[in-house]
């Protein structure tokens, strides 16, 4: 549910039963007798307060403006104040020290029926109470901002991201915070997670840890409607759902030339393999499973090796599991199996036999997790280069969040995929 509001004046002291008066418009005759003030209903607050809503009939708020309440005169103070849309959403605002205004914090939905709850007191420390209404019209501005999470609904190993991509840049803090707020992951059974604002169009979420094995997964928006900034609304997206299957993590030991895969926790297999040579280091690091291909064509020509020299290559790969976009695979490499389990000879992929590399690529999906450790190379990029949002521990990917972070993701958003040898 959003910010619910509930404000209490400042500065004096109320005892217990005068606030449950106030909050239920009830006579509490076991705090006080019937000769209280308090004990009677509350009063119509209509002549103390005064609302900057709409009065004319058929008449909408702008919802570019925040709502206000003014206690009028000096002989009274709001007390408390609710305002709430017909969906049960409610609006954050603020109640001043001495009670004499509350206004709205968080925006206002377009083409939405509100309902306003104002609790006011006297001098006598009578209880009033006004109930408004009003709708708001539809939105001027321009800019929709719309949102398509991904991946596609389905299942997925335990390292899958969550990502959303915005129809409109976002720029501003404090409108990073409206979308993050809005962007609703749920999972089964529940898990801390955040979202990492990887540029000014595009989110990541994932828990603090990897997700549970057979969790699910929901993803939706609450944006639809709602004011960002100046001349940017909300807009739509259509809610996602995912589940997870098996733990499965496969460890490459560049030192040791083998690569084990472990099933929620158990080993099951460990294969003899070769990885980057000198020059052409494999990542280090966690990343995900991005897809299978059953066949690819290998080119030196699509990573910067000039066709010819002596590290040419162009072969026909099978079995091929991507880890990278810029050319990262750990796949079938019959041409050196005399190198797997003893040394590293490929041009940064992970190469195994052919039966080792049919069996890998029957035993894993997307999402699953591969991870490197003991390379020569440098560890995998954070972003733009496919899933290394695992690189990053929980205390950094908090930054990057506009609702908990400090200067959000400007150290990771300029990655780029490495194009280049080492890549490949």
């Amino acid at each position: 549910m959003s910010d619910t509001v509930h404000f209490q004046a400042r500065g004096r002291k109320v005892v217990g039963c005068t606030l449950l008066v106030i909050a239920l418009g009830a006579s509490v005759t076991a705090c006080m007798g019937d000769d209280n003030p308090l004990s009677a209903a509350p009063y119509d607050a209509a002549g103390q307060i005064s609302f900057n809503g709409p009065t004319d009939a058929g008449e909408k708020a702008d919802p570019d403006k925040p709502l206000e309440v003014v206690a009028e005169g000096a002989d009274g103070r709001i007390t408390d104040v609710t305002a709430m849309d017909a969906t049960g959403r409610y609006v954050a605002g603020e109640l001043s020290a001495d009670g004499a205004r509350w206004h709205s914090t968080s925006p206002l939905a377009a083409n939405a029926r509100y309902t306003v709850r104002v609790s006011t007191e006297n001098d006598d420390g009578e209880p009033g109470r006004k109930i408004l209404t009003l709708e708001t019209g539809r939105p001027s501005a321009k800019k929709t901002l719309n949102v398509v999470f991904g991946p596609e609904a389905g299942a997925y190993g335990v390292g899958q991201p969550i990502t959303a991509d915005l129809s409109q840049p976002v720029r501003d803090k404090a409108q990073r915070a409206v979308v993050e707020r809005a962007l609703k992951v749920d999972s089964t059974p529940a898990v801390e997670g955040a979202w990492y604002w990887v540029d000014d169009k595009k989110l990541h979420y994932r828990p603090r840890e990897y997700w549970p094995a057979h969790a699910t997964v929901q993803v939706r928006s609450a944006l639809e409607g709602i004011k960002i900034g100046d001349r940017m609304w909300g807009g739509t997206a259509k809610p996602l759902k995912i589940t997870t299957e098996d733990h499965v993590v496969a460890v490459t030991d560049a030192a040791a030339h083998t690569l084990t895969v472990y099933r929620d926790g158990t080993e099951i297999r460990k294969i003899p393999v070769t990885t980057g040579k000198p020059g052409f280091e494999t990542r280090n690091g966690v990343k995900v499973v991005l897809g299978k291909e059953p066949f690819v064509r290998m080119r030196s020509s699509t990573v910067g090796i000039a066709e010819g020299s002596s590290e040419s290559y162009d072969l026909p790969v099978y079995f091929a599991t991507r880890v990278t976009w810029s050319g990262e695979y750990v796949h079938a490499a019959p041409w050196s199996v005399g190198s797997q389990g003893s040394a590293n000879v490929s041009h940064g992929c992970v190469g195994m036999s052919n039966a080792n590399a049919k069996w890998f690529f029957g035993a894993v999906q997307e999402g699953d997790l591969v991870q490197v450790v003991n390379s020569g190379g440098k560890t995998m990029e954070s972003f733009g280069n496919g899933f290394g949002d695992w690189n990053l521990d929980w205390t950094k990917w908090r930054t990057g969040s506009a609702l908990t972070g400090g200067a959000g993701s400007a150290a990771h958003s300029q990655e780029a995929a490495r194009l280049r040898p080492a890549a490949v």
